[in-house]
């Protein structure tokens, strides 16, 4: 039954209230200390860089008492577009100037410790950012996170950008997870009933899986389809009219510890542009 448990292992829009600092923070606050955390991670290609920034990911997780073990079970998800890239990048890396050491030549694919790095440094981009993404959504409510979506993004409507209708998908995208989850796990454990097979091994072979989740998915569509159908009629149940300006009741108030953090992890991100743009490349990449 253990394969049938998809809703443990996301962690995607899962709310862990604990009470902590970090859940105590305006999610403005905690949106753009993201935001700041993912270009660094983005931006850098340095190794000492990207184990400092996967550092603090990890402390912050700490201080918001969450279990670093439930968090990492969102990885398992992620793991065959981790697969995916290891395996693009094992290809076309090995062309990539400068190559450094040769270690294997085979035709039209090389590896090298440049592509090696190069490949490493991809997954743990990957995983940082399903990490951190995990951690945003358990230390914020779906409300806060719209709210702050809507309030960032204010600045931007005399520009024409519908801040409230962004804010409004993205809650809606982040609500439905967990429910996805839960209707897949339900589905699979009906076709199992019915003699249906779903090994683990199949992920190794993209026209197995295909041919196994195939009657997954279509039941799967089909029940989001009627989710969304019922929630445009609750909608317009309720008088909810697209671009019409409304009030709130929850309002946002920031306090000087909100302003700090902001202010550390913009340092931060400007810190390790500074790092990769000033000093020469080369002298980030030891032995190259």
């Amino acid at each position: 039954m253990e394969d049938f448990e998809l809703l443990r292992n996301v962690t995607v829009g899962q709310y862990i209230p604990t009470h902590s600092f970090v859940h105590r923070l305006d999610p403005r606050t905690k949106i753009l200390s993201a935001i700041f955390l993912i270009l660094a991670l983005s931006w850098t290609r340095s190794t000492l860089a990207t184990a400092c920034l996967l550092a603090v990911v990890f402390t912050v997780a700490l201080i918001s008492r969450i279990p670093l073990s439930y968090i990492l079970r969102g990885v398992l998800l992620g793991l065959p577009v981790l697969v995916m890239i290891f395996v693009l990048q094992f290809i076309f890396q090995g062309w990539v100037d400068p190559p450094g050491a040769i270690y294997f030549q085979w035709g039209w694919i090389r590896v090298t410790r440049y592509s090696i790095y190069l490949i490493l440094l991809g997954l743990v981009r990957i995983g940082a950012f399903i990490f951190l993404t995990s951690l945003l959504t358990m230390t914020s409510t779906v409300t806060e996170l719209t709210h702050g979506v809507e309030a960032l993004l204010k600045p931007f409507r005399r520009f024409g950008v519908p801040s409230h209708e962004v804010a409004l998908m993205n809650m809606i995208a982040l609500r439905f997870v967990p429910t996805l989850a839960e209707e897949m796990e339900r589905v699979m454990k009906a076709q199992a009933s019915r003699c249906g097979t779903f090994g683990s091994g199949r992920i190794w072979r993209p026209d197995k899986a295909a041919q196994a989740y195939l009657p997954l998915i279509v039941p799967l569509f089909i029940g989001a389809l009627r989710r969304a159908e019922d929630l445009v009629l609750a909608m317009e149940a309720r008088c909810y009219v697209v671009g019409e300006s409304r009030t709130s009741y929850f309002v946002l108030n920031s306090r000087r510890r909100d302003w700090f953090v902001v202010l550390g992890f913009a340092a931060l991100f400007v810190l390790v542009t500074y790092i990769v743009t000033w000093p020469p490349t080369h002298a980030f990449f030891p032995g190259l």
